[in-house]
């Protein structure tokens, strides 16, 4: 009986030593991560993850503060190798190990860094996007936009970076869905104006396309977001091609509101005059071509013309 007890001590004190052993062995492994960390964030995750394995295998009440910090650090790792490849324009490589932090992080009962996991990749789908857009690849870019819209649909920014790289890609249905977005989310200014110029920009081609009727809805459409003159002298020019004289009228005087220096002022003010005379518009006929007394260009016919309307 005495020897089973010597063998049975000799048994424990051997596991004892064993598992002293194994610790030591982890307790280096981790040692060597947190070495390589600061050289080779990769190759320093590795060795957390091999010496968190090792731990797990020690004894649970002597492992248990190494595998707390080792599922901590993990994480935290991973999290900084995204940063890195995010600032290397690694983008897809750094969404990929976003999504498995945030799983390990998660996984580890570390949640305030699977947060910061999830706040960065937002980020990571707009600098993809801004790339992108440098390479003038629209189509591509506004796919990273809608992931970081996905994510973060109350953000301004992204909205009007989204819609942008829309309008250029050639989606306009959806650009305006985005600048819409952003103008609702403190992006007002930028949103409209952006707007403004889409519908300027299609009733243009509308007007290139002698779809009159058309481009003056989308000229309309230009202006209630922000008023063009362009659009305004554009919006004459359809309607004076509908033989809607009176709307063309306005639409002149409303392009001298917004722009009364432009060039071609004069121009447009006997236009007015001459449609006016025209439509039996005798008072509009003889306001303008009085404003046209004194112009270098139109003074004689202003002059003769009015000597005729005022008979």
């Amino acid at each position: 009986m005495k020897r089973l007890f010597v063998a049975v001590a000799a048994f424990a004190l051997a596991a004892g030593i064993a598992s002293a052993q194994d610790m030591s062995a982890a307790v280096e492994t981790f040692n060597m991560g947190a070495q390589t960390l600061e050289s080779n964030k990769t190759e320093a995750l590795a060795q957390f993850k091999s010496a968190l394995t090792q731990f797990e295998a020690c004894a649970a009440d002597e492992a248990a503060d190494m595998i707390a910090q080792c599922k901590k650090i993990i994480p935290q790792t991973m999290v900084s190798i995204a940063k890195e490849q995010i600032n290397e324009s690694k983008y897809d490589e750094a969404l990929e190990t976003l999504k498995e932090a945030t799983g390990v992080a998660e996984g580890y009962g570390q949640e305030e860094i699977a947060a910061e996991a999830k706040e960065l990749v937002p980020t990571a789908y707009v600098r993809k996007g801004a790339a992108l857009m440098k390479a003038k690849d629209f189509v591509n870019a506004a796919a990273a936009f809608k992931g970081a819209v996905a994510l973060t649909p109350e953000d301004g920014q992204t909205q009007l970076l989204y819609g942008q790289a829309l309008m250029q890609a050639g989606d306009n249905d959806t650009a305006v869905t985005a600048l819409e977005a952003a103008a609702a989310n403190g992006k007002e200014d930028q949103a409209k104006k952006l707007l403004s110029n889409l519908f300027l920009k299609e009733g243009m081609a509308l007007v290139k396309a002698n779809k009159s009727a058309e481009a003056i809805t989308a000229l309309e459409k230009a202006n209630s977001y922000g008023e063009s003159a362009n659009a305004y002298k554009l919006i004459a020019s359809a309607n004076t091609k509908l033989g809607k004289s009176k709307a063309a009228i306005e639409a002149y005087k409303k392009y001298l509101e917004v722009d009364p220096n432009a060039k071609d002022a004069a121009d447009v003010m006997f236009t007015i005059a001459a449609t006016a005379q025209k439509a039996g518009d005798k008072a509009t006929a003889i306001e303008y071509y009085k404003k046209l007394s004194g112009n270098a260009k139109y003074a004689a016919q202003a002059t003769q013309q009015l000597g005729a309307l005022q008979k």
